[in-house]
């Protein structure tokens, strides 16, 4: 056996069976597991020999270094081993196989025996040769020989000793982690994590501690365990800053190694300056190698590249998508990655609820979780002062139902901003991403209906059984059953249940005839002992209720045209959610309030896209665990991203996708991510389309504040809009900005008296980049073709009216999506508001898609031919169709957004239209004739046709298309919106607002 390495012939093997994705921790104490699973080899392992280089012999004396190229499947790797390693192995097996022999107990009756049908007798280690050129082909065999017995020994092979002699252990063999990377002990100095509010100068050894772990890199990341648990104590992912630094100039000390990346400056420690060497060279190339993607800065500054042929989907409101997230939850296998800003866990997906309670977001969690899926949720932990969202008792809901769910809420010490993605993603393979949270409200249709006064009741099931446990006599006399229920005979000689227990309590004058059966046996003195009140911390002490039980009575619930259950029936202009820890209880009168409509945006993207998005997630996880204390524990385990090698293998897709080119993109920062540079690529990409774009843009968001002036605003997308028409209109080319937005922001306030102080904060900024001020667009549009600008540039919302309980109401449509779509071809969707809130980086988290059509259809564009991107011309179109009526009325064309026909006879003619008789009818605000606060009064005060002449109204209303409205641009335009002085909101930095 040759001296040098590179003339050495390597030895080559496999070693051990490759290990599935879900085999990385045990599911109590989050560690991973033992290393290779398989008790005995398959019947096709084997080891193939490379012929030895007889010219270069053996040299035991001088430290000769051995070769040994491993194979196991589709893993490859080398280990470079010295003379000495194998005695020292050697001996060490020997110490194993001696110490199996002794007994574990005093009494000498238990005694750990070998493993069945094991050899006993352990191979010789071949002696050296004495440089005896003529054996150096006998001495390899001898070797390989030596090595394939051990191998095939499980007594030896599992051992730790074996196992750190051919660079393995736990994570080497995993499919989805990638290739096998480099493996081995080191030693690493404590500290260097980017957390912001803690920093050590880490000049002196007081300041940090030394300790040996066993490192492992990966083609996205390294990782290092502790060495006596095999627990994972740290994850680095591979970033745009990821360097080697050896100098020992810059290091202090030598033999050292530093490790950079956005997250942290790892220092290692090695035993000598050539051991130093190997280690940084050897990662820099297999990094270099195969994590090329990762070390990029990507077009707009993103931290994940394009990536092609991805299938993607879009979602107009929240049915569908809903329903989608459902079947894909049912479907993970692996793992499930949930963040929100805000999560109810009692939220049903599929409605009407039809199948118990099989679709709600909690039990679908139980239940993977019992089938043994990993589920991790991060939420927004909000500040109970300013939100009611409740993350407390959401994360309390969701760890009683099973050890696999994992909950962190996030952020502790950060009061002005918030977590704000909404992410779905399954086995790290499939990724919902959009503006819609799995939170009460959200679920909506493109119906967008008002009201839902439909009934709510225990299944048919549920009752037989309650009715049949406490059954009257058979004479049908009553009878005050044990648990409080009370039976009848129908007459037919049935059994039914009356009132068995309370149903969820409904808001409001329920149109029943008579009183109900609860009141009538109260008449009696017919008493119920069940009580469904009671406090949090009982409901702690007694454990989780039932998941088949939302109401804690031991029933399912059923729903008979009902789509909104309990707090999911909200108004939250009207008032904002309380008593979230009673789920189902109403908390406004669905009998004389209608609903507020949600209109929103999602996407849901697979394969290395969806890699993308796990990663971010993930980033944000370990991040957390790292910086807060309570998430250190074993129980709440680093999470490791799969290779990107890997993300082509799909177990499931949501059907009816699209093939398009996809980037991730996202708002983060030291607070939200633990990275030393913040991330705006949402904002670029946004002015970047916007910029680039032809014939039109189409926007949907729930802010539109921008205008930058460097002072309070900074986000430049207002500006790239008034920039792009003003460029248009020299050009002489015909090019529209449509914009639609919630005509009101969604505060709690009544608008009758002027709303709150929040809801006039935002609607202050709003205004400020619509048409109010120097910088506003339209300002800005003016400056350059005077009223011209109407004829590029509209601004709308969305409202609709139902009759609800014999009288006319109306409500606007809430438009929470955060959607842009560009000349039919390129749409981006996501998480971020129109507002620097969301596009600047450092405050919000956020997280967005760009997807860019690669398949064409047939379009027209501005009367012309046009081939139209697949995925944005049927988003548009869908979108177009939903507000603007074309659904309900076929001759409503809305497949050239760019003509002047559909621009002003349609889109133009249609929101003035609706306005105007939504004015007419019912006097509703926000009106652009209302100026001032003084004009409101005079303007309320006139009835409109909704109670003059309610005829009348029905008859203007018919005429109604759709939902699109013109925003009321002039509402309150005379009114100083900011917040007063001495109000809480005016104490709060205007950052709160922009």
């Amino acid at each position: 056996m040759a001296s040098t390495m590179g003339r050495t012939p390597p030895i080559r093997g496999t070693v051990c069976r490759s290990r599935p994705f879900t085999t990385r921790w045990d599911s109590k104490s989050g560690r991973p597991k033992s290393s290779c699973p398989a008790p005995s080899p398959p019947k096709s392992w084997r080891w193939s020999a490379t012929p030895p280089d007889t010219t270069a012999p053996s040299q035991p004396g001088r430290g000769a270094r051995v070769r040994i190229e491993m194979k196991h499947g589709e893993f490859m790797w080398t280990v470079k081993r010295k003379e000495k390693h194998f005695t020292d192995l050697h001996r060490d097996l020997r110490t194993h196989k001696a110490l199996m022999k002794i007994p574990l107990t005093r009494s000498y009756s238990v005694r750990r025996t070998l493993p069945p049908n094991e050899e006993r007798h352990m191979p010789s280690l071949p002696k050296g040769e004495e440089n005896k050129q003529t054996r150096a082909e006998s001495r390899k065999k001898q070797i390989e020989d030596y090595l394939n017995e051990l191998l095939r020994m499980p007594l030896y092979r599992n051992y730790h000793a074996m196992m750190e002699f051919i660079d393995a252990s736990q994570l080497s063999f995993i499919h989805d982690l990638g290739p096998k990377g480099l493996e081995g002990f080191v030693l690493k100095r404590s500290g260097g994590h980017r957390i912001p509010g803690f920093k050590c100068c880490g000049g002196s050894k007081i300041c940090y501690r030394w300790s040996r772990r066993w490192l492992v890199v990966k083609d996205s990341f390294l990782l290092y365990m502790e060495t006596d648990s095999g627990a994972i104590s740290f994850v680095m992912l591979f970033d745009k800053e990821f360097n080697i630094k050896m100098d020992p100039r810059e290091m202090k000390t030598k033999h050292r190694i530093r490790v950079n990346s956005l997250s942290r400056s790892l220092v290692l420690k090695c035993s000598s300056y050539r051991h130093a060497c190997w280690w940084g060279q050897a990662i820099d190339d297999f990094v270099k190698k195969h994590s090329s993607a990762f070390l990029k800065d990507h077009r707009f500054g993103s931290f994940a590249r394009e990536e092609k042929d991805i299938p993607a989907k879009w979602y107009v409101n929240g049915k569908t998508y809903m329903e989608d997230v459902a079947d894909a939850l049912e479907a993970a296998k692996e793992e499930i990655f949930i963040t929100d800003w805000w999560l109810s866990p009692e939220i049903f997906l599929k409605r009407p609820v039809v199948e118990g309670n099989q679709w709600r977001l909690d039990c679908i969690l139980k239940r993977k979780a019992q089938q043994g899926v990993r589920v991790f949720v991060m939420l927004y932990k909000e500040m109970s002062w300013a939100l009611g969202l409740n993350s407390g008792y959401s994360k309390r809901t969701l760890r009683k139902l099973h050890q696999n769910i994992k909950v962190m809420r996030d952020p502790d010490h950060v009061y002005l901003w918030a977590h704000h993605e909404k992410i779905v993603v399954i086995d790290q393979s499939v990724a919902f991403v959009g503006g819609i949270d799995l939170a009460y409200g959200r679920w909506d249709d493109r119906e967008h209906r008002l009201t839902d006064v439909g009934s709510m009741m225990l299944s048919h099931l549920e009752q037989a059984q309650a009715a049949a446990s406490l059954s009257a006599p058979a004479n049908g006399s009553s009878s005050e059953g044990n648990a409080g229920g009370f039976t009848h005979t129908d007459g037919k000689g049935i059994n039914t249940l009356l009132d068995m227990m309370d149903q969820p309590k409904i808001k409001g004058k329920k149109k029943r005839t008579g009183l109900s059966i609860r009141k009538r046996l109260e008449k009696h003195s017919i008493t119920f002992r069940h009580d469904s009140d009671s406090d949090l911390e009982e409901e702690e002490e007694k454990g989780p209720k039932v998941c088949g039980d939302p109401t804690g009575m031991g029933g399912e619930l059923y729903g008979n045209t009902r789509f909104w259950h309990g707090k999911d029936y909200c108004n939250f202009v009207h008032k904002d959610w309380i008593q979230l820890d009673k789920p189902f209880d109403d908390f406004i009168d669905r009998y004389t309030t209608p609903r507020m409509p949600w209109h929103d945006i999602a996407s849901v993207v697979h394969g290395s896209a969806a890699r993308d998005v796990a990663r971010h997630f993930i980033q944000r996880w370990n991040f957390t665990k790292r910086a807060k204390r309570k998430y250190r524990a074993p129980s709440y385990p680093y999470l490791l991203p799969k290779s990107h090698t890997t993300a082509q293998e799909q177990r499931y897709q949501v059907p009816n996708c699209i093939n398009s080119k996809v980037q991730i993109l996202r708002s983060a920062a030291d607070w939200s991510a633990g990275i030393k540079y913040h991330e705006e690529s949402i904002h670029n990409a946004y002015v970047h389309v916007i910029e680039n774009s032809e014939h039109f843009i189409y926007i949907e968001n729930q802010f539109f504040i921008s205008c930058a002036d460097n002072i309070h605003i900074f986000n430049k997308i207002g500006d790239a809009i008034a920039e792009r028409i003003i460029k248009a209109y020299k050009e002489g080319k015909r090019y529209h900005v449509y914009v639609v937005t919630p005509l009101l922001p969604g505060f709690e306030g009544d608008i009758n008296t002027g709303g709150g102080s929040a809801i006039q904060a935002v609607m202050h900024f709003n205004y400020r980049t619509m048409n109010r001020g120097e910088r506003s667009i339209i300002s800005q549009l003016r400056k350059e073709m005077g009223d011209h600008w109407i004829n590029y540039f509209s601004i709308c919302g969305l409202r609709t009216h139902a009759e609800l309980e014999g009288r006319l109401v109306t409500e606007l449509i809430y438009v929470h999506s955060k959607m842009l779509i560009a000349d039919d071809n390129t749409v981006i969707i996501g998480s971020a508001n129109i507002n620097d809130r969301s596009m600047l980086g450092m405050r919000d988290s956020e997280v967005a898609v760009i997807v860019e059509d690669s398949e064409t259809v047939a379009s027209v564009m501005d009367g012309q031919p046009y081939q139209a991107g697949k995925f944005a011309l049927s988003l548009r179109l869908d979108c177009f169709k939903t507000i603007l009526g074309a659904y309900a009325d076929p001759t409503i064309d809305v497949s050239d957004p760019v003509s002047e026909k559909f621009y002003k006879d349609v889109w133009m003619a249609t929101c003035g239209r609706n306005a105007t008789i939504y004015q007419k009818v019912f006097r509703c605000l926000p009106s652009s004739d209302v100026l001032s606060m003084t004009h409101l009064e005079g303007y309320l005060a006139k009835p409109g046709l909704d109670k003059e002449d309610p005829t009348r109204a029905h008859e203007e209303l018919k005429k109604i298309r759709g939902f699109l409205v013109q925003f009321p641009m002039q509402f309150l335009c005379e009114q100083n919106l900011l917040p007063p002085i001495g109000s809480k909101e005016a104490i709060v930095p205007t950052e709160v607002w922009t």
